[in-house]
């Protein structure tokens, strides 16, 4: 079995096995495999594997191998397929039982009613968090009217911005019982029609008594979402009970009628007072917690948050932040659970410092760092801390000790919190309130983040990396890097290049020696890191240029031996006969345009001078189908020619030059 049969086969094992492959195809430099179960995948064992430059998680999974070594190990990896019984055709079959299977398995009661809480809340957080700025907009104004500085016009405004950011909550239930109408089966209008009682002003009329309780008067408001989510769920099961059991001719009269009755009166003498009594007990429990223990509470519920959003289960905690923000105004475990955030960008900046050497991974940190720092944890835990293992747990510490330092606050100065639920990080600072006033909020809001950063960075810098972790992720990855086409197509490139240059491939640059590498086409020249593709923008095949195309002639950009050229025209490579590797890519995504447009001028190992058109392309109906036509040019054995000049206009976009005893790649 050759290397590249190796290769494959390890990389079907990494990939989750034959089960989790619903398909597989190349391109000029990655092997692209559609995955049944993305959980399955391996990434860091992946990146870790010799011959792999590196990994892009987009609608396909891409594992970057170069030109020439992807052709060979993607064959290799569909003859692993086979030989496991994963033919061509029953690929997509078998990944849609599987998806199906796994739909099933998480198909139990909890997870349904998790998933049916986040359906009900996550559409009104945009109205949440717009109406929370606005409230908070409004409280500044009062104070600046308070301090007496303002001018006229801000105290007239005052009023309307109490309307405006004080109206969708007053109104909240209405709004989670539509939602909630939706989720279980009912009509939306109903919903939102049932909830509705429970902020009628003229619901503290009705009065009345039960046995032990006594008199029940009612408040508007009372019960809030949870007393709404009960009343449209109770008139969705009626309605849905009754529907087909009514004849038709009566059906638009009887059905809804009947079920907005029953669910209604349910609702004022029963959903109103128990639920009311529920909100009441998580707000006063939650600011009790918080006030006796809140130190030890923020160590627990900030350590514990970033486990709970890899389940989903956090979703469950969002009627209760509407509750404490229906009661006090804002909800302070949401300050507090925001602190797990501040411990991933702590820990992400220690990985960074730590695996110094891991071009790929600090590209990654560097991308993910400021949404990170703004509230977006995502890309920081499953592409960074996640996949490391260890780093996740410390990340967590940090979190935890963020999470303590809010609690502190909580329970020594005074309670504080956000007044709608949404962002974290620093997106939180405009939604922050307290009893003690806005500023007050911030300063110990930014403590906690302050916290959690230094925490998290120390905690993971000193503890969060075992000696085998650090020689796994921060191997001079320079080598790897380059070694683009592996040792058989090494062979096969430089005896076709040597069949017409008299044997110059392979045979070492003179040193100090300069080769110009012009552009391949009329356009804007641009940096190679503007590219909208990790793979190239990072460097991971190497270093050199792009150029948005105003033309549909694509020719080599240098003087020597077409070594590859991809069917379908999207990718080719020219060595010169110094031995200077040069990749020209046509645009992101044109792979999958399967040769459509490209029209191919001259055949892999023709001999060519710069400037002669290897491939022309039809623009106009390309661009409209792909990502982008920013076309990367990447010089691939840059160790043997570094780049020592570069032109944006008025010249060769880059200049290369020979080192001493530098060789091609395939030699």
């Amino acid at each position: 079995m050759s290397a590249n049969d190796d290769l494959a086969s390890e990389l079907l094992k990494l990939l989750g096995g034959p089960g989790n492959i619903a398909g597989v195809e190349n391109c000029m430099t990655r092997m692209r495999v559609s995955l049944v179960d993305r959980d399955l995948v391996d990434d860091g064992a992946i990146t870790s594997l010799s011959g792999v430059l590196g990994v892009v998680d987009d609608d396909t999974y891409q594992v970057v191998l170069g030109p020439g070594k992807v052709t060979k190990v993607t064959d290799g990896f569909r003859r692993a397929l086979g030989a496991s019984g994963a033919d061509a055709e029953a690929l997509a079959a078998r990944g849609a039982a599987i998806k199906a299977g796994q739909k099933q398995r998480n198909n139990t009661p909890f997870k349904n009613f998790i998933r049916k809480i986040a359906n009900i809340f996550v559409p009104l957080i945009p109205a949440l968090i717009g109406a929370g700025i606005v409230a908070a907009v409004r409280g500044l104004l009062v104070n600046w009217v308070t301090v007496g500085t303002a001018p006229e016009f801000v105290e007239a405004v005052v009023p309307a911005l109490t309307v405006i950011g004080s109206a969708f909550f007053a109104f909240l239930p209405i709004f989670a019982g539509i939602n909630a109408a939706k989720e279980f089966g009912g009509t939306p209008a109903l919903g939102g029609a049932v909830a509705a009682i429970i902020v009628f002003a003229g619901i503290s009329d009705v009065q009345y008594s039960l046995p032990v309780l006594g008199d029940i008067v009612l408040a508007p408001g009372q019960g809030g979402v949870i007393g709404a989510i009960f009343a449209a769920g109770l008139c969705a099961w009626i309605e849905r009970s009754l529907r087909g059991k009514i004849p038709d001719a009566i059906d638009i009269l009887v059905t809804p009628t009947l079920a907005l009755l029953i669910s209604g009166l349910a609702t004022i003498f029963v959903f109103m007072f128990v639920a009311g009594n529920i909100a009441t007990a998580i707000g006063t429990g939650a600011i009790w917690l918080l006030d006796n223990s809140g130190l030890l509470a923020g160590f627990v519920l900030g350590g514990l948050f970033l486990p709970l959003v890899m389940l989903g289960l956090h979703q469950a905690l969002i009627p209760i932040h509407a509750t404490l923000i229906e009661q006090v105004g804002f909800t302070p475990l949401l300050t507090i659970l925001a602190m797990a955030g501040a411990g991933q960008v702590g820990a992400a900046l220690a990985i960074y410092f730590r695996l110094n050497r891991n071009r790929s991974l600090r590209t990654t940190i560097k991308g993910a760092l400021p949404v990170g720092i703004l509230g977006v944890g995502e890309p920081l835990i499953y592409a960074v801390t996640l996949p490391l293992g260890r780093p996740f747990l410390t990340a967590c510490l940090g979190g935890a000790v963020g999470g303590a330092v809010a609690g502190a606050f909580n329970q020594f100065a005074g309670a504080f919190g956000a007044t709608a639920i949404g962002p974290s990080g620093w997106a939180l600072l405009p939604l922050l309130q307290s009893d003690n006033g806005q500023g007050y909020a911030i300063l110990a809001y930014v403590v906690g983040l302050l916290a959690g950063y230094i925490s998290g960075f120390l905690i993971t810098y000193f503890w969060g990396f075992t000696p085998a972790l650090l020689a796994e992720h921060n191997a001079d990855q320079g080598d790897e890097e380059n070694k683009l086409l592996g040792d058989e197509a090494a062979r096969e490139g430089a005896a076709a290049t040597a069949g017409v240059t008299g044997g110059a491939a392979g045979i070492a640059g003179v040193a100090g020696q300069r080769i110009d590498v012009l552009a391949p086409v009329e356009g804007t020249v641009i940096r190679l890191s503007d590219v909208e593709d990790e793979a190239f923008s990072a460097g991971t095949m190497g270093d050199g240029f792009a150029v948005e195309p105003t033309s549909g002639d694509f020719r080599s950009p240098v003087s020597g031996t077409i070594t590859a050229l991809f069917p379908t025209g999207h990718a080719f490579g020219v060595t010169t006969p110094e031995g200077l590797e040069v990749l020209v890519h046509i645009g992101l995504g044109t792979v999958d345009l399967h040769g459509e447009g490209f029209d191919l001028k001259r055949a892999e190992g023709d001999v060519v001078e710069a400037g002669d058109v290897i491939v022309k392309v039809d623009l106009d109906a390309v661009r409209a189908r792909v990502r982008s036509l920013a076309t990367p040019v990447v010089v691939l054995n840059g160790a043997a020619f570094p780049i020592v000049e570069r032109r944006s206009q008025g010249g060769p976009p880059l200049t290369v030059e020979a080192v001493a005893a530098a060789t091609s790649a395939r030699s």
